[in-house]
């Protein structure tokens, strides 16, 4: 076995260190020329490692074929490096220099009239100018930004269509094969033709500027693009007029900069093109190659000429014709070569129909839950919304995350306490959420219910010896949140890390739905009622009916002294707004919450007496999966079934099938993108993990020492081969 692990070092020690020969792939036939005359010079001018070349038909293709160790290298743009990264596992090496002041890169701005009100939050319903479908500066990273910051949604990967409904008018020159005609409607053509929307005076860089002078309200360009075509630089006699001090940028943060403060206020910099390779090639060499090749190979009186196209009646063949000089590029990710911002852009603008999950397999948790998403299912096909809903039973929540994680579903609805173990355990990741009335859009309260009571109104210290009802085990608002709570006060006092055994003693009974494990006290299920006819006592599904917040509120009336629950629930079961047996004589009048700080407060004060706030329910996904998508989905359905007055199918409704909060929360009022919280620990945000990180006990591992012989014998070989 060892000398299996040594010959594969050996053999990845060779391809990376002792590679003599650089296969290049090239894209077209005019490119294919251009190489073999390079291949050529450099031989002549003995330049090692030596170049060959192999023909592609598409960047694309070529980024398979060096994926398959049929060539090893290529020159990609911004976006292509993106791809490539992300669904080939290659890396970028060597990076172009332009002479643009901002050296590898440039950067991607929106520009706007000074005398406008418009921020990048206040896009929506505007006119848009851009330099053509698809360009980097024009489309991918401002679309890709707008869909990525949740600004923008579209519905299986139709971004063209997105586009159209978010902005009132547009020009969008090489978007006149899509069937959406606002894209076009700006344009005007060019002088010669009415070819309106293809080759179109508003296209390119200054094509969109002068869209924008002409009567749009945005452009996205690069940042020179004003100065270039301003205060007298540009000759053109549409440009005559024209003052930069007249216009301004939109920055990401909602703020609005001068056109030379590009630096600070920009959509995202834009990397330049970078060389492309395995991860088993060596950056190194390909630099030595091109590094020497520019200095002999850029000069006007040299006979090949590396950043020249015009021989081979092209453009930027091999290299873009603007570069300058290569820079070695020092951390080979695509991650770190293209920058947070650009990345965040890509991300958003990268929707494969093909890479799309059909149909999307929801995890449902009980039988009124898959009559609801099948419901759901039905709804969203009659609006012909994609993907199409399929709707996949499971016992519980970690039967879920567990199902996601192995591909056998597709997304499931969790509250705080779950989205920890989805992340932390699972590696699932938040698509969207659930935004709520009245409070911040992220969040949602944490109360302790009691009953009013003038011969009993014990306070927060008297808690000790009561009954206490929760939505569930390590739920947020029932169980997280207020262990958490009165362990940190020391009225719960744990030895040790037995936090459940502390629960059980402090209580006198609990039903905490999830806590019947073998190793658990008996009396943290002893208040729980199972089904009604003594099955499924305290599981964690609504097969307990104590389970969840209403079922937590149940408990409270029928047998316990407080109930853990959330800010609404006392609001949505009492006053006649739950139909149900146990809630016929429920006024919310007739409870109040119990505070931190000692006091008792009527349930409507829950914004002033509650024990946290808690991060809101989250989509939870596999990484892989596109959230821009799912969200998309969702977002367009909210238009059609979010109102809780459609006589139709209702998202955030589950009174029909006699239950509350399936799939959605029922107080949910809209869902939201996650934004940049992108992780669980984005999303739950640094103290809550810690409150739920409070109740685990850490143990050590051993660490295996690296095998020092091995290592040794592999530099030895190194040597040998290499010599």
């Amino acid at each position: 076995m060892i000398w299996k692990s040594l010959f594969f070092i050996v053999y990845v020690f060779q391809t990376i260190f002792c590679l003599n020969e650089i296969r290049w792939c090239t894209v077209s036939e005019n490119e294919s020329k251009k190489c073999n005359d390079m291949k050529a010079s450099f031989a002549e001018a003995k330049i090692v490692p030596s170049l060959s070349c192999v023909a592609g038909t598409s960047s694309l293709n070529c980024i398979k074929t060096v994926q398959d160790n049929l060539a090893d290298a290529v020159m990609l743009s911004g976006i292509l490096t993106y791809k490539a990264g992300r669904w080939y596992n290659l890396k970028p090496v060597v990076g172009e220099v332009y002479d643009q002041g901002a050296g590898t890169s440039y950067y991607a701005v929106a520009v706007v009239k000074k005398n406008s009100t418009i921020t990048i939050n206040t896009l929506k319903g505007t006119k848009s100018c851009h330099t053509g479908y698809e360009k980097t500066s024009g489309w991918n990273v401002p679309i890709g930004f707008l869909i990525d910051s949740g600004r923008m949604s579209s519905v299986a990967c139709d971004i063209p269509k997105g586009v159209s409904e978010f902005f009132s008018e547009s020009c969008v020159p090489g978007a006149e094969k899509f069937q959406y005609s606002s894209l076009c409607d700006l344009c005007r053509g060019d002088n010669s033709t009415a070819n309106q929307c293809g080759q179109d005076k508003y296209q390119d860089y200054d094509g969109a500027f002068r869209c924008l002078v002409d009567g749009g309200d945005v452009a996205f360009v690069k940042h020179s693009t004003v100065l270039d075509n301003s205060d007298g630089k540009n000759s053109a006699s549409w440009t005559k007029d024209i003052l930069s001090s007249d216009y301004q940028l939109l920055c990401r943060d909602g703020t609005r900069a001068d056109v030379t403060e590009w630096k600070r206020c920009n959509l995202a910099r834009v990397p330049a093109h970078a060389v492309v390779v395995r991860s088993d090639v060596d950056g190194s060499l390909i630099y030595k190659m091109l590094h020497e090749g520019q200095q002999k190979f850029n000069s006007p009186s040299s006979g090949f000429k590396m950043f020249d196209s015009a021989a081979y009646n092209g453009i930027n063949l091999l290299f873009r014709d603007a570069t300058i000089e290569f820079r070695t590029i020092s951390n080979q990710t695509y991650q770190s070569w293209l920058g947070d911002e650009f990345l965040q852009a890509m991300t958003g603008i990268d929707c494969d129909l093909d890479k799309l999950q059909k149909p999307l397999r929801w995890c449902t948790l009980s039988t009124e839950e898959i009559w609801k998403c099948g419901d759901m299912a039905i709804a969203f096909k009659n609006q012909s919304l994609n993907p199409s809903i399929q709707c996949v039973s499971a016992n519980n929540q970690e039967d879920c995350m567990r199902m996601i994680q192995q591909k056998e579903v597709d997304a499931v609805t969790l509250d705080g306490g779950d989205i920890y173990t989805a992340g932390k355990t699972y590696g699932l990741v938040p698509a969207a959420a659930e935004s709520y009335p009245d409070i911040a859009p992220d969040n949602y309260y944490a109360v302790a219910v009691v009953k009013k009571s003038p011969q009993d109104s014990f306070t927060f210290h008297e808690l000790k010896g009561r009954k206490s009802c929760h939505t569930g085990y390590m739920r947020s608002a029932g169980w997280n949140i207020p262990i958490g709570l009165l362990t940190k006060r020391g009225l719960i006092r744990p030895e040790g890390c037995n936090i459940v055994k502390a629960v059980g003693d402090f209580f006198s009974e609990s039903c905490v739905p999830g806590a019947n494990q073998k190793e658990f006290p008996s009396k943290l299920c002893q208040l729980c009622n199972g089904d009604g006819k003594g099955n499924n006592k305290c599981e964690s599904s609504d097969k307990e009916q104590y389970y969840g917040y209403s079922g937590a509120f149940r408990c409270l009336i029928e047998r316990g002294d407080v109930a853990f629950v959330k800010h609404s629930t006392v609001f949505e079961n009492c006053d006649g707004n739950n139909t149900n047996e146990w809630t016929k004589k429920c006024k919310s009048s007739d409870f109040q919450l119990l505070c931190p700080n000692g006091a008792r407060a009527e349930v409507t004060q829950y914004a002033d007496c509650n024990w946290a706030q808690v991060p809101a329910h989250a989509v939870m996904v596999r990484p892989e999966m596109n959230i821009h998508a799912l969200f998309g989905l969702l977002d367009k359905a909210q238009v059609y079934y979010g109102s809780k007055n459609s006589s139709k199918f209702q998202m955030f409704d589950s009174s029909q099938y006699s239950k509350k909060d399936l799939i959605f929360k029922d107080s949910t009022n809209m869902i939201v993108p996650v934004k940049e919280k992108k992780s669980y620990e984005q999303w739950l945000g640094r103290e809550y993990i810690e409150t739920i990180e409070g109740f685990q006990c850490s143990s050590s591992k051993a660490i295996t020492p690296v095998n020092a012989v091995l290592l040794l014998i592999s530099n030895i070989l190194l040597i040998k081969f290499c010599a």
